[in-house]
């Protein structure tokens, strides 16, 4: 089974993804026919994942649904990180089939499970051992993740003054874990500035973004041009066309050398924009001129 396992991962990395889901099934069920309750779970979780980053979200439910149904038969606590992260995938697994409820109730359990064990271990008190350290972070950090996850869902729904709560509730949890330059708070500034440039507030955007941008060239952050793009977009919303251009152009350069297609795309869309803005103030200074 272990082999199995150890074949499936190792094709997963290389993208052989079909070779990978026929070895994962026959080691769910040689998980089953043994009864080893940890097997089956692992392996779920798996096969979900898998069939997820596939776009088989029907698939990537149920199988998620089954791995959460034997870690709780299996005695696993509901309030346990590992539930919480199953539960926070299936809440976006709802939120991207548009079942509105079952995401918004998904997310609520996930973000308000981790706050109440948080506060429980706050009034504990009295000094920690290394292991109760470790699961503070851990549990603090997932937290930052699932209202990172629902701050996406409330933007996608534009309900953006939700989503920037969330957004700079996420950002302070991980500036006060991870610091104010670890690539996950940098991401996460950016994103909150482009919640704030979608509300109209640019000046504040472009103070946020060009923090995420100075941060992200100081520490080489690997996505470095989705920080640029982000920042030429609010400037370009702030009339800086010729800013704008310099930063669409540098980001486009790195995100094609990162072979990041979905983002260089992103990026010549944003070119396009600002073409279109400088011929309409063109038109509008020879009307003047008229």
């Amino acid at each position: 089974m272990i082999l199995l396992l150890k074949k499936a991962k190792l094709n997963i990395h290389r993208g052989q993804l079909h070779v990978a889901s026929s070895y994962l099934h026959q080691a769910v069920v040689l998980a089953h026919q043994t009864h080893n309750n940890q097997a089956i779970i692992y392996t779920y979780s798996l096969m979900a994942n898998l069939a997820y980053v596939q776009g088989q979200l029907d698939s990537a439910e149920k199988l998620f649904k089954a791995c959460l149904s034997f870690m709780l038969t299996g005695g696993t606590p509901e309030e346990d990180n590992a539930v919480v992260e199953i539960s926070l995938k299936l809440a976006t697994i709802y939120a991207e089939q548009n079942k509105v409820d079952l995401a918004d109730q998904g997310f609520r359990f996930c973000i308000e499970t981790l706050e109440t064990k948080l506060e429980q271990q706050q009034q504990e008190g009295g000094e920690q051992t290394e292991e109760q350290e470790v699961l503070r972070k851990d549990t603090r950090l997932l937290l930052g993740l699932c209202l990172d996850s629902r701050a996406r869902y409330r933007a996608s729904k534009l309900l953006l003054k939700q989503a920037e709560e969330d957004y700079k509730e996420a950002l302070r949890i991980c500036g006060e874990e991870q610091g104010e330059e670890h690539a996950q708070t940098l991401v996460l500034m950016s994103d909150l500035a482009t919640i704030l440039d979608l509300q109209g507030r640019h000046d504040d955007a472009l103070v946020l973004v060009r923090r995420a941008v100075d941060g992200g060239r100081s520490v080489g952050h690997p996505d470095l041009h989705v920080l640029l793009g982000n920042m030429a977009g609010v400037l370009l919303h702030t009339g800086r066309l010729e800013e704008s251009v310099q930063f669409y152009q540098e980001a486009l350069n790195l995100a094609q050398q990162a072979g990041d297609q979905e983002a260089v795309e992103q990026i010549q869309e944003g070119l396009r924009e600002v073409k279109k803005k400088k011929k309409s103030q063109e038109k509008e200074e020879e009307e003047e001129e008229e």
